[in-house]
């Protein structure tokens, strides 16, 4: 591959051994292969000079729904005029699903990815989750396959209308998960008032772990429930939601490698209280933003703007914050080669209009994602 130096970078943040650097250059072709002073100019292909902008890994989302059809921006309205959130609203986005074409699904997943891309993300998981078939939910998988290695079978979202409730978790357990585990890397359950119970839940990740998937839970989003435990007892990769978190929660999570991903995106669109980020670093756990884009309780693909929820509302420095979207992310997938710019590391960066990521904060709302380089080609 044809290399390129990235020079005249005015913060360059690595998350790798480098730290933080000023007045730096990187050089990538498809993986980063320098880092070091700008006043040291390496060989490369090409240039391009970023006149003193802020540099940082690509972002990590390592929750999201993108494939569905439909919106609901009705209900979202009713919840700004009072209705509280219970979760039910995922029927209405099941039926639309199952009537749409390939095409049609394809096509939203296809216009999301590049919404996530225009901001910065570089790395993004997809569920499915809104079939709630055998067929449907390994079609939502094969297409989300299209897009990231990064696939989750979320049969459990919740148990469809009209369907008994022993039978489905067969079904989750059994045809289902064998039509979708080839299509999935990961397996996710909603554990919940509602959804999924923690036997329900547990009987669910121990099947899709007996057929090679890696488990990563829905947990705590709207009761303290057994949810976050659950995950540490199995060593998921991540606990997603966090909201109502009990002592023994943070606790767990503290002393495990399981990963808090939070997801601001679904507090601010279902007026719903945030989850303590800063609670949970001071007690030692490791914490992901995500942003939860689904059609329903968090319509949104930027990480920008999680960014600045996740230190007006949740407690973090902007510094946390970043660190959390990229390689945050990373460690809630697993991946060591994304979500930094070590030497080695995917060359997936951005490039802000904005002399230091502290204004992804500092300037919420504002698009400042100026370039984005993903696996060394430009995206944006």
């Amino acid at each position: 591959m044809r290399s390129l130096l990235i020079t005249n970078i005015g913060e360059l943040t690595t998350h790798a051994g480098e730290g933080t650097l000023t007045d730096a250059a990187i050089v990538v072709t498809d993986r980063v292969q320098w880092i070091g002073p700008a006043a040291l100019p390496q060989p490369a292909d090409e240039v391009y000079d970023a006149q003193g902008a802020a540099v940082l890994p690509g972002f990590v989302d390592s929750h999201a729904h993108l494939v569905f059809a439909g919106d609901r921006a009705a209900e979202f309205a009713a919840r700004m005029a009072g209705q509280p959130y219970t979760g039910g609203g995922i029927r209405t986005t099941t039926a639309a699903t199952r009537a749409a074409t390939d095409e049609q699904l394809r096509g939203n997943v296809e216009r999301l990815v590049q919404e996530m891309r225009r901001q910065g993300t570089t790395t993004v998981e997809i569920k499915s989750g809104y079939g709630l078939t055998t067929d449907d939910e390994a079609r939502s998988l094969r297409l989300a396959g299209e897009f990231t290695p990064e696939t989750t079978y979320l049969g459990a979202h919740v148990v469809p209308p009209d369907t008994d409730r022993d039978t489905y978790l067969g079904l989750l357990t059994g045809e289902m998960l064998q039509a979708c585990a080839p299509h999935a890397k990961w397996v996710d359950v909603f554990c919940e008032r509602g959804a999924f119970d923690v036997d329900e839940a547990r009987a669910v990740l121990a099947a899709g772990m007996a057929e090679g998937l890696l488990p990563r839970i829905h947990a705590n989003q709207l009761t303290e429930g057994g949810g976050v435990r659950l995950a540490v007892e199995l060593g998921a990769a991540s606990a997603d939601h966090c909201t109502h978190l009990s002592a023994a929660d943070v606790d767990a999570l503290a002393g495990s490698a399981t990963i808090a991903t939070l997801l601001p995106g679904a507090e601010f669109s279902t007026r719903s209280p945030y989850p303590d980020a800063r609670r949970l670093l001071d007690a030692g756990a490791t914490v992901a933003l995500a942003t939860d884009c689904n059609p329903g309780s968090s319509y949104t693909s930027s990480m920008p703007f999680c960014i600045a929820l996740g230190v007006r509302e949740m407690h973090l420095t902007p510094a946390e914050a970043i660190w959390a979207a990229t390689l945050g992310g990373a460690h809630a997938l697993r991946r060591s080669d994304v979500g930094h710019l070590g030497v080695g590391a995917h060359a997936d960066l951005v490039i802000l209009d904005a002399p230091s990521s502290l204004h992804l904060a500092y300037r919420p709302g504002v698009p400042l994602v100026n370039k984005v380089l993903h696996k060394g080609v430009w995206v944006r």
